[in-house]
């Protein structure tokens, strides 16, 4: 289950994960669940903020109808493309952006060939569910209308981080529910995502104790307002309660020392047993996005994750 060899890459891990811990010490004490706590976080997680998120400038924006207007969508272009990248950003449905995930985009694409397309779905709390999965769904059945008149190829593959591999899992079934039979993507790329709205053991214990944790606890509240822990466990909101079945090969990407690790584990089990072609990558001691962590445990979880992208894609 944790992908071996990678003993000797454990102390620098362990000591990056210190070094984070330390630079986002002050963010542990918002109030994350007032609107202006979290524009402390949004702040962070911008272009340009405290976590280091990038933008750039020779990114695309397509807009197209949305379910509530507008919807913009984030193009990095790969010259002759392999396939096409649908990418949901994370941010606990509550922060984060398309143009903020432009330079790890931008990696994706020299490193898998592809062309991603990351969508600016709606945030809460200004935007409750099913807001943001309302436009996730959206631009994963455009992708599949029109990708390949736009982007050259009609290969697609759905991914995203945290958040957005809740999104990208949920998205999945809808599409096979409401769209028919099995979605026609060739894979789901899914890194330490939320899967369980209710919440696993390893959220409530590690929360606020590992790396980039901060505010988590509170997103459910904005995300799903005056629902119980209870309520949120159910098909429509959790895709782990959901029926799995004829979903397409997956990935899940996840790290020991991540709040959201029971998720991936519970996921990947549950896939399995659904008959579904699943692939689980436990890196050891790797925080919430170890594959964009600046270590040589973070470079392994990004040449996975870009060479399984490839293999997907391939004839």
């Amino acid at each position: 289950m944790i992908v071996p060899g990678l003993e000797a890459l454990v102390p620098e891990q362990r000591a990056y994960n210190a070094q984070i811990m330390e630079a986002t010490a002050g963010l542990v004490d918002v109030d994350t669940s007032t609107l202006e706590g979290l524009t402390v976080i949004r702040e962070a997680m911008a272009p340009g903020g405290l976590f280091g998120f990038r933008s750039l400038e020779h990114a695309e924006e397509l807009v197209i109808e949305g379910p509530g207007g507008p919807l913009v969508l984030r193009v990095l272009r790969a010259e002759r493309p392999d396939g096409v990248y649908l990418h949901l950003h994370g941010g606990g449905m509550c922060v984060g952006s398309a143009a903020g995930y432009d330079a790890t985009n931008a990696r994706l694409v020299e490193a898998a060939n592809v062309t991603v397309v990351s969508v600016e779905y709606r945030l809460a709390p200004e935007h409750p569910y099913p807001a943001g999965p309302d436009d996730a769904e959206a631009a994963a059945w455009w992708l599949v209308e029109h990708a390949a008149e736009r982007f050259g190829s009609d290969r697609l593959v759905m991914g995203g981080d945290s958040a957005g591999a809740y999104l990208a899992a949920l998205t999945m079934v809808r599409l096979r529910d409401r769209r028919g039979s099995v979605p026609p993507y060739r894979g789901l790329d899914l890194r330490y995502g939320m899967y369980d709205y209710g919440g696993t053991p390893a959220f409530f214990q590690l929360a606020g104790k590992v790396p980039h944790a901060t505010g988590d606890p509170t997103n459910r509240g904005h995300y799903l307002p005056g629902r119980s822990a209870e309520a949120c466990r159910v098909a429509a909101i959790s895709p782990l309660w959901a029926d799995l079945a004829d979903l397409p090969p997956a990935l899940l990407t996840v790290g020991t020392a991540d709040f959201l690790v029971d998720d991936s584990l519970f996921m990947a089990a549950r896939l399995s047993l659904a008959g579904n072609d699943v692939a689980l990558a436990l890196y050891p001691e790797g925080p919430h996005g170890i594959d964009v962590a600046p270590t040589a445990m973070g470079q392994v979880a990004f040449d996975r994750i870009a060479g399984w992208v490839r293999s997907r894609l391939a004839d």
